[in-house]
């Protein structure tokens, strides 16, 4: 009997060479995560190894056995070659990938953090957006998308729209005025960061958070269309790289590449 076949889109988010010529991939489809094996698709002759790769974009054609789903065609969609073709934005790529991984849940409605990842590769090698704003964006985007969403429309603390020496709590996920978050204890290993009577935060300025609110509240479409100064925008970067790491409580190798990258690149 034929095994049933499905069909879906997605993007490759993580392709794990097994055995002697097989592949097994973490796709992510509008579904929700999906782990795929590919069987063969390293072998010369195999006709899906352009669609097993990392950040591929593509039409996979699967079939179940055994609680598996095994991938049968493949028609790419997109390779994201201006992506591809420098390393540094590609390493800034696969932070995002992984980071998404992290955060993507099996047999969930996952539409929309598919279509954020699509549209940062996009703004990263088509419309070359600073990467800084891009991965700030992607960051706190993500984080909100699947549930982690920081509260920034006013002071957690006493109520203010606009608060005075804004500062992300990233313990409680809230923005606050500095002087509710309470004096810094201690100094703390990092950038520019600072403990809270609360536990820690991250100074943003005025300009930083219009940005974070408008990465969170604004439309999608729209997401990358500002720009900051740089004080401001290492600021947005730095709280929304905290936040990640403070809230999911791990590192990422690949950011860990990327910042090595542009540690060189600075020193060159």
């Amino acid at each position: 009997m034929a095994r049933e076949r499905t069909v879906v889109k997605g993007i490759v988010l993580r392709a794990v060479d097994t055995k002697e010529s097989d592949r097994i991939l973490t796709i992510l489809t509008p579904g929700g995560k999906l782990p795929v094996v590919a069987k063969g698709a390293r072998s010369r002759k195999s006709r899906v190894t352009a669609c097993t790769q990392l950040l591929v974009y593509a039409e996979f054609t699967l079939s179940e056995s055994r609680g598996w789903q095994y991938l049968s065609e493949g028609n790419t969609i997109e390779l994201f070659d201006g992506v591809r073709r420098d390393v540094g934005l590609l390493s800034l790529a696969s932070y995002f990938a992984e980071l998404t991984e992290a955060v993507a849940l099996e047999d969930t409605e996952s539409g929309e953090v598919l279509s954020l990842l699509l549209n940062a590769l996009y703004a990263l090698g088509t419309l070359k957006k600073p990467q800084a704003l891009v991965k700030a964006a992607f960051e706190l985007k993500l984080m909100s998308l699947t549930g982690f969403e920081p509260l920034a429309d006013a002071c957690a603390c006493c109520g203010s729209p606009e608060p005075e020496n804004p500062m992300l709590d990233l313990r409680e996920g809230v923005v606050c005025c500095g002087k509710c978050g309470g004096p810094p204890r201690a100094a703390a290993a990092g950038p520019a960061d600072r403990w809270s009577a609360r536990g820690l935060s991250m100074p943003l300025s005025s300009g930083a958070l219009a940005a974070l609110r408008h990465v969170l509240y604004g439309e999608a479409k729209r997401l990358y269309s500002f720009s900051l100064a740089a004080e401001d925008l290492k600021r947005l970067g730095d709280a929304s790289e905290a936040y990640v790491h403070a809230t999911l409580e791990r590192g990422f190798g690949t950011l860990d590449f990327y910042k090595g990258l542009q540690i060189q690149g600075a020193e060159g």
